[in-house]
């Protein structure tokens, strides 16, 4: 049975068995899940599909590593992360770890080449984060669209009468400008699309057809960059996407025009960005990442009054957690059963993970 404190809150781990006998799949948890008196941070992230799948026995980890050590994960065959760091310290010579199963779609906390040496599967959670993070973007766009942080400080400050002087955009007819088209580019478009925007995308992967199939025009990135009201930064952080947003390209934009970034903050030029906001050489943006993670309190990007920030958190909601969560138990107990998990990252590891399954 799982074990629990006086309050109720999960804590240990559940032990499923299978003809009387424990089983051999082992998964960890990552203790940064759980506050100080064992509660979950966080609500609940499915770990009841651990509890109820026979044959697997769970856990929170309880060291609390900044990097996860070898000889911690090796007491396990799935490991699920939230933000610890996987090296390649954690994963060399490992001999029973399997699988880790990121929580979120990004993982430039794990040493993804290194996972791949040495055959453990890598996997990530879209599904879970597709429809919080592009509800966010439009969160982002309305919030901008409308001034919404211009009109809650003059509210707050009592310049009531100051409000002729913080007038709005509308949407209809507007255009906004996607740096990435895939999984969370496209939902973007299916949510914007009762506003009436004109939607451009900048992918080298998209496609026109399928582009044509959400209602947007394809086109190239200092194209979209001069043509969008509002430019929406979605893509995954490469070496390739490292600092595309650089100084040049934000002078391609409109001095109308608003950056919003719900993806990862090295994909813009933080420097470059905010000194284009300084000089209002575009009207604003709306960040929830930033290249130094937590940013500096002291940072000038956050005295400007043209920026709306959020922590690294805007998409946190119970349903982006339960998602995430879900989708890599999903992964830990395909894996469990022998079966292929949907999210690879590192798929070139399946080969040598076979091997090591055999």
């Amino acid at each position: 049975m799982t074990m629990l404190n006086d309050t109720g809150a999960a804590r240990g781990f559940r032990v499923s068995c299978a003809g009387g006998k424990k089983v051999a799949f082992r998964v960890g948890v990552t203790g940064d899940f759980l506050n100080p008196d064992g509660s979950l941070t966080v609500g609940d992230i499915g770990l009841g599909m651990l509890d109820e799948a026979e044959g697997v026995e769970w856990e929170f980890i309880p060291e609390r590593d900044a990097e996860l050590p070898r000889e911690v994960v090796e007491r396990y065959d799935g490991v699920l992360v939230l933000a610890p760091r996987v090296t390649a310290a954690t994963v060399e010579g490992v001999q029973r770890l399997r699988v880790l199963a990121r929580f979120g779609v990004g993982y430039d906390n794990v040493d993804v080449e290194a996972c791949t040496r040495n055959g453990v599967l890598l996997t990530i959670t879209p599904d879970g984060v597709r429809r919080p993070v592009a509800s966010s973007m439009v969160l982002y766009v309305l919030a901008l669209a409308h001034r919404l942080a211009d009109k809650d400080r003059i509210t707050r400050a009592g310049a009531w009468n100051d409000r002729l002087h913080y007038m709005g955009v509308g949407l209809t007819g507007r255009t906004l400008g996607l740096v990435g088209l895939g999984n969370i580019g496209r939902e973007i478009c299916r949510l914007i699309a009762p506003f009436g925007m004109h939607v451009l995308a900048a992918d080298p992967y998209a496609t026109p057809e399928g582009a044509a199939a959400v209602g947007v025009e394809v086109t190239d990135l200092d194209d979209l960059l001069a043509r969008s009201d509002f430019v929406g930064i979605c893509c995954a952080l490469t070496a390739e996407t490292h600092h595309l947003i650089h100084a040049e390209r934000i002078a391609r934009m409109k001095p109308t025009a608003y950056l919003i970034n719900v993806a990862r903050g090295p994909i813009v030029d933080q420097a470059a960005l905010t000194a284009a906001l300084q000089q209002r050489r575009i009207a604003g943006a709306a960040l929830d990442v930033f290249e130094q993670e937590p940013v500096d309190p002291h940072d000038p990007l956050l005295a400007l009054d043209n920026v709306i920030v959020a922590p690294h958190a805007i998409c946190w909601t119970d349903e982006c957690f339960l998602g995430n969560g879900s989708s890599a138990c999903r992964s830990l107990l395909d894996v469990a059963a022998g079966r292929e998990p949907q999210y690879i990252v590192n798929r070139e590891a399946l080969h040598r993970f076979r091997e090591r399954t055999r």
